[in-house]
C-alpha cells in the first residue's frame, strides 16, 4: 500500500494555491525577479514560506499568494530579486 506522502508535489513544501483563497492582495511589497542575474538555484523557491514561486524557465512569483515578506530576496546569493513598493 503507498505511504500518504506518494500523491505530495516535489518539494519542501505545498505551494499555498492548493488551499485555494488568495491572499497577497494586501502586500506593501512585491519582489521583481532579475532574470539577466538569476542562476536558477533555487534558494528562493525553497525558502518561499508561502510556495509563491513557481519554476519553470524562468522563475515566476504568483502575486495572488505572494505576501511582500521579502525572504527569497534575502535569501538570492545573486541578489537578483528585488521588493519593490506597490504603487
Amino acid at each position: 500500500m503507498p505511504s500518504a506522502t506518494t500523491k505530495l508535489p516535489a518539494g519542501p513544501h505545498l505551494p499555498t494555491p492548493c488551499f485555494g483563497a488568495t491572499t497577497g492582495s494586501w502586500r506593501t511589497h512585491r519582489p521583481v525577479i532579475d532574470a539577466s542575474l538569476c542562476n536558477h538555484c533555487l534558494l528562493c523557491w525553497l525558502y518561499c514560506p508561502e510556495g509563491c514561486i513557481e519554476r519553470g524557465e524562468k522563475l515566476k512569483v504568483n502575486l495572488d499568494f505572494c505576501k511582500g515578506c521579502g525572504i527569497c530576496a534575502h535569501e538570492c546569493p545573486r541578489r537578483a530579486i528585488n521588493m519593490l513598493e506597490e504603487a
